[in-house]
């Protein structure tokens, strides 16, 4: 099958159906919902063929629904490693939130644009991106050099970052990912490497043409390990 990385994103949280449940609850610490912890079982057979029989690592963010999805899904004995993986987390708000500041600051966020506006006390879609090209890096390496990491990888973690993680990869514009839409809860992506190229099983959904012209591509070259 060769290299095979699987995006899923987490299961509805407290966070997605209220968002004053920031104000008294850590992001990191929101909980699934009924509905989400459903989903992820759902999600479950199909997450599972995709993988195949093994063996997988999987890179979870740490933040508590992202490791219920996890457990959620059921993988078995198929799973060779789990790390949780902080350059996985959700962009950063800061702590916890005033809902009067979080209105303000999402109206602002959409004006200035989602990848270049620093949230006060929290991160940038910039700062995000960063952090993934990290994790990338390191990845590669380690499926290229390491003896024995499994060559399909499972990475459970959030719609925004899942998102600048393909922008990342496919190198495409900041006006193309600010025009295209977060995964679904306990959605996927695909992501195959044929040869000497990454390719994305299909497209994400986009709210509006690019500004610049620019289409997603879902094919990218492979630079070697650094």
């Amino acid at each position: 099958m060769g290299v095979r990385i699987i995006l899923l994103r987490h299961g509805q949280s407290l966070g997605n159906v209220d968002e004053l449940a920031y104000c008294r609850v850590p992001d990191h610490a929101l909980p699934l919902t009924p509905t989400g912890e459903r989903e992820a079982a759902a999600a479950g057979p199909a997450v599972r063929e995709l993988l195949g029989d093994g063996p997988v690592a999987v890179y979870v963010s740490p933040y508590r629904r992202t490791r219920r999805t996890l457990e959620m899904l059921d993988l078995g004995d198929r799973v060779e490693r789990v790390v949780a993986e902080p350059r996985l987390r959700e962009q950063d708000w800061g702590n916890l939130q005033d809902p009067v500041q979080q209105e303000v600051l999402k109206h602002q966020r959409h004006a200035f644009g989602h990848f270049f506006f620093r949230l006060p006390n929290g991160e940038s879609g910039a700062d995000v991106d960063d952090r993934l090209a990290a994790f990338l890096e390191k990845l590669q390496w380690r499926m290229e050099q390491e003896p024995g990491h499994p060559e399909t990888v499972l990475v459970v973690s959030h719609g925004l970052t899942i998102r600048l993680l393909c922008r990342r990869l496919f190198e495409w514009s900041v006006e193309l990912f600010e025009s295209l839409s977060n995964l679904d809860t306990c959605e996927y992506r695909v992501l195959d490497r044929q040869g000497d190229h990454w390719a994305l099983d299909r497209p994400f959904d986009q709210w509006r043409a690019s500004p610049d012209g620019e289409e997603q591509t879902w094919r990218r070259g492979v630079r070697p390990a650094p």
